[in-house]
């Protein structure tokens, strides 16, 4: 039977990963591309690296679709089980998918309009390459041709452009649909599956508590990470003193923490609380114009800091056995 732990996980969220690629417009390096005979390269002291088809800025749009989705997914969830995937709590879920339907729109959109150039993207590129030739000690018509026969055709280059987001349940192992064709085989194989099956469940529900308790520690030591920094950033540099910035950082972060918090550690969201209510009631002017209150408000982040750290080194267990209970009963943890 499913771990029970594992069903209050499967309850609070969901795996998330998401997949993109897209054609890098790069080949690798021959060694006579460059006018050499590859017996004259010795690839214990260095390798060839790579040719560039396009300037980088022709592909640019599409790293940066990459770079905000990713960073999307990281920032609305955990990494799950050494980042095998993402875990992603149900409060966060909506405004993730929405969020990367619409970075697959605008992929879509991307590849829409580097397809209408990239005939005179690639003309353009050959002659640069052409023109690169002149200066190396090759034929001109071959080298170009080499190059230009790296340039995939319209339809296979469409191919290689891909956006795509997957959610997945947590769930374990209980049973395998077995294939085999006689009635021997399907009895070994089925117990060898069922052990399978039984071993990797009771190492999901380990790993899962592990995982809770990271996800506690990990919120704590983000809450002291962001007071060290907010008392440094208003203790340096030419802009010495509080700016809304600094306390904007620390409310957007106590926002985020509510979704994030699926596991219910509440000494932090009591902490927070706390802070919200004692140290962002007020403007960066009004503590500018005030000694006594940034005398208060270094004090309070520093208490923050200082506790928040005290709890990310405790023991979550107790955390942990709360978050599985399901409704009033209290489940018993998979040793």
């Amino acid at each position: 039977m499913q771990n029970q732990l594992l069903d209050a996980v499967a309850r609070e969220g969901v795996l998330a990963s998401v997949s993109i690629r897209y054609w890098r417009a790069a080949k690798k390096l021959e060694a006579e591309d460059l006018g050499l005979d590859e017996r004259q390269i010795a690839d214990r002291l260095f390798v060839l690296g790579h040719k560039r088809l396009l300037p980088r800025d022709a592909l640019a749009r599409f790293a940066l679709i990459e770079s905000r989705a990713h960073a999307a997914v990281e920032r609305a969830s955990f990494p799950f089980l050494g980042g095998i995937a993402r875990f992603v709590p149900n409060r966060n879920l909506a405004r993730l998918a929405e969020t990367l339907d619409g970075l697959k729109a605008e992929f879509g959109a991307e590849i829409d309009a580097f397809m209408e150039r990239y005939e005179d993207l690639r003309e353009s590129a050959l002659d640069e390459w052409r023109k690169a030739a002149r200066g190396l000690d090759v034929p001109v018509g071959e080298f170009v041709d080499r190059i230009a026969a790296n340039f995939p055709s319209g339809i296979r280059l469409r191919q290689r452009f891909h956006f795509d987001s997957h959610f997945y349940q947590v769930s374990a192992p209980e049973s395998v649909r077995l294939q085999t064709t006689s009635a021997a085989d399907q009895t070994a194989v089925m117990q060898a599956r069922a052990a399978v099956a039984g071993q990797a469940a009771e190492k999901l529900a380990r790993d899962a508590e592990a995982f809770i308790g990271d996800c506690v520690a990990n919120l704590r030591e983000q809450t002291a990470q962001i007071c060290d920094e907010m008392l440094a950033s208003m203790k340096s540099g030419k802009t010495e003193g509080v700016h809304q910035k600094t306390l904007n950082r620390l409310l957007a972060f106590i926002d985020s923490f509510k979704a994030m918090n699926f596991a219910g550690d509440e000494a932090l969201e009591t902490m927070l609380a706390d802070a919200r209510r004692e140290l962002l009631g007020r403007t960066a002017e009004e503590y500018r114009d005030s000694a006594a209150a940034q005398v208060q408000l270094a004090a309070g982040l520093k208490k923050l800091g200082e506790e928040a750290r005290r709890l990310a080194t405790q023991e979550s267990r107790e955390i942990v056995e709360r978050f599985g209970k399901l409704g009033a009963r209290r489940f018993t943890l998979v040793a």
